[in-house]
């Protein structure tokens, strides 16, 4: 199988590492994305939107010869329910790592925008229920890696317009929730809630990390997106 991974703000293709190689040796081949403006200067960023996102993962399924799986952490995730959105015909199953998909209109989030663009703002700036996990040694090591994400980008609303989403089976892998803890956050987040609920084929399952399993647990993160591509 074909599996499309699409990483999150601050990240590049090279975030996924740490999960190629099992997903190779259970025989499917991952195509894992930088998306467009990410690193580059506002001078050459600053028209880069989400929707730009969207197109660059609608290129890669376009690009395979058959059905696809999408993966998208955190805000990828955006990214990710976008491009089913586009090609509900072509995508076997969606896998959102530690995020839900978004409602029509929503954007990921606010962010300072520095210099036209949005720095990696630091592993202090998050709560530590997302970052715990990660030791010393692993801040050290990949926050020089974290690169700036055009200024437009987690704020733009996705645009979703076709009700076949819905049929394109879910795996959500949630860091520190179960599914029941997650659907009962979901009954409070209002459209959020609604767009799950509407989904026909949706699953839960708890990683038991922060935010950042490629990084923490990655063994644990392969095992489980093996498991979910079926």
């Amino acid at each position: 199988m074909d599996i499309i991974l699409v990483p999150g703000l601050w990240l590049d293709a090279s975030s996924w590492d740490p999960v190629l190689g099992p997903l190779r040796a259970a025989g499917h081949a991952p195509h894992p994305l930088t998306m467009p403006g990410v690193g580059e200067p506002a001078a050459s960023s600053a028209d880069v939107g989400i929707a730009d996102w969207v197109d660059a993962v609608v290129t890669a399924i376009d690009e395979t010869a058959g059905d696809v799986v999408l993966v998208g952490h955190s805000g990828g995730g955006n990214v990710v329910w976008g491009a089913v959105d586009a090609r509900p015909d072509r995508v076997a199953r969606a896998v959102f790592v530690d995020t839900v998909p978004p409602p029509d209109g929503s954007g990921i989030s606010e962010f300072e925008v520095v210099d036209g663009v949005i720095p990696f703002p630091g592993w202090d700036f998050f709560p530590d229920e997302d970052v715990r996990d990660l030791d010393a040694q692993t801040r050290a090591r990949t926050a020089p890696e974290a690169l700036s994400v055009p200024a437009r980008v987690p704020t733009d609303p996705i645009a979703l317009g076709d009700e076949r989403r819905y049929d394109v089976p879910a795996t959500l892998l949630m860091g520190a929730l179960t599914q029941e803890e997650l659907e009962g956050y979901l009954a409070q987040w209002g459209a959020y809630g609604d767009e799950y609920r509407r989904i026909r084929d949706a699953e839960v399952v708890r990683i038991g990390s922060g935010h950042w399993p490629q990084y923490s647990v990655p063994d644990r993160l392969a095992e489980l997106l093996v498991a979910a591509i079926r």
